[in-house]
């Protein structure tokens, strides 16, 4: 979508609450600590009928220890380019400052429109202060006061600011797209793998875990297929979590899970399959989601033609029941496979999405009953008469019988295994009910 507002700044002047104001959700992790935004974060807003995307930018300093400074710094400048408005927030606390003033002059050499944004002015005394804004000579010729907690000021703001953004976001530019997550531990390459997949560079990577801390969404394109792809913060154990910003990195990530359809487990091949990622897996089956999972630095393992196998044989042990669900291997270091897996996660969601004839579903599953029909309960047969596959999100199939509270789970996992033996719901997961007939 051409209607693109980048949120730029030094650290600490509210650029992350102005963006949740924006995109009216707690999208952007929040704190008191400068340095907590470090990668670009994308979200859609909406006002006076237009559609826009939204980024917030980690805060643009120089000099500092912060080994991510230069990082951050380049993250700042591609949303600048990518931008087609830009609002420059200062803080009418502080008051200009000299890295407002260099910051500004990185600024003037882009032909955007770009708006002074003067953030707490929330009393008479700041609004007064936000007046020195006007020495930096920059923007559209006014400087405009607002206070991101409580949403004042905004409203004026953004009716200049849809005076610059072309008629083309007219409707919710996201609205039915696929979503793809990368879920895993903490260095495992999730960010790494996005980068790679668009050839440049989306999330900031360094060998530290926990690089990443929001939720990284990024619109994609692959083989005339559009779908959303999602980075997220790397998940450890409860009990290794300690900073409060750890703690908001996680939750973020697993409310990703919870808004995606497809779910992408990423695994380090040096570390297996560990208890954590287990956890993730059934997280994404108790809601529902498509998974695949994707075993990352394959290229460190030393191995020889049946490792792969073998590899493969263990995870499936550890996964139990749950052996439907699709393993790649990959390095995305040397590129190895990773349009592969990508490829795989939309075929998980067109698994997901598709839908059985009922014709089709009863012509295969009633020979398969009548061949090993649901055992007697106390001298009573059941007798299964119909099968359709319900209209809903997830695929759920209704099988009609005379007494459904008399047949019990191995029974279930039979009637499921013969639906996945004859259809391809491979990284699905599939409900079962049974309604009276």
């Amino acid at each position: 979508m051409s209607n693109i507002v980048a949120i730029v700044g030094r650290p600490n002047v509210g650029k992350s609450t102005f963006f949740n104001r924006l995109v009216e959700e707690r999208k952007a992790i929040e704190d008191n600590m400068s340095g907590v935004t470090r990668d670009r974060h994308y979200g859609h807003a909406q006002w006076g009928g237009k559609f826009f995307s939204v980024i917030d930018t980690g805060g643009y300093v120089t000099g500092s220890d912060d080994v991510y400074e230069a990082e951050i710094r380049k993250q700042v400048k591609l949303a600048v380019e990518e931008a087609s408005v830009i609002l420059f927030v200062v803080d009418c606390f502080d008051g200009l400052t000299g890295l407002d003033k260099e910051f500004a002059n990185e600024l003037r050499s882009s032909k955007k429109p770009i708006f002074i944004v003067a953030n707490k002015a929330d009393n008479q005394e700041r609004l007064l202060m936000a007046n020195e804004f006007y020495s930096l000579g920059l923007g559209e010729n006014e400087v405009f006061p607002i206070a991101a907690v409580s949403g004042a000021g905004t409203g004026d703001l953004l009716d200049e600011v849809i005076k610059h953004l072309s008629e083309d976001g007219l409707e919710d530019p996201d609205f039915g797209i696929p979503k793809i997550s990368i879920l895993g531990r903490p260095n495992v390459g999730k960010s790494s793998f996005l980068n790679a997949l668009l050839g440049k560079e989306r999330s900031i990577v360094t060998d530290e875990a926990g690089t990443t801390r929001d939720a990284i969404h990024t619109r994609y394109k692959l083989y005339g297929k559009d779908f959303i792809i999602t980075d997220t913060a790397g998940i450890r154990k409860k009990a290794k979590v300690k900073e409060d910003i750890e703690f908001y990195s996680v939750m973020r990530s697993l409310r990703t899970l919870e808004e995606s359809d497809v779910v992408i487990i990423m695994v380090d091949a040096t570390r297996g399959l560990e208890a954590q990622d287990v956890n993730l897996i059934s997280l994404a089956i108790k809601n529902g989601k498509g998974i695949m999972i994707m075993v990352n630095k394959w290229d460190l393992i030393e191995k020889d033609h049946k490792t792969m196998e073998k590899f493969k044989e263990d995870m499936l042990e550890k996964l139990g029941e749950n052996k439907w669900i699709p393993i790649i291997f990959t390095s995305v270091l040397s590129k190895q496979r990773i349009f592969q897996a990508i490829e795989l996660a939309v075929e998980v969601y067109d698994n997901k999405t598709s839908k059985v004839p009922t014709s089709k579903l009863n012509d295969k599953m009633l020979g398969e009953i009548e061949r090993y029909p649901p055992p007697a309960y106390k001298g009573k047969y059941i007798k299964i008469k119909y099968i359709t596959q319900l209209p809903t999100r997830n695929p759920v199939f209704a099988f009609f019988c005379n007494l459904p509270q008399y047949i019990k789970s191995p029974y279930t996992r039979y009637l499921e295994n013969r639906i996945r033996e004859h259809f391809d719901f491979k990284g699905v997961p599939i409900k079962i009910t049974y309604k009276k007939k």
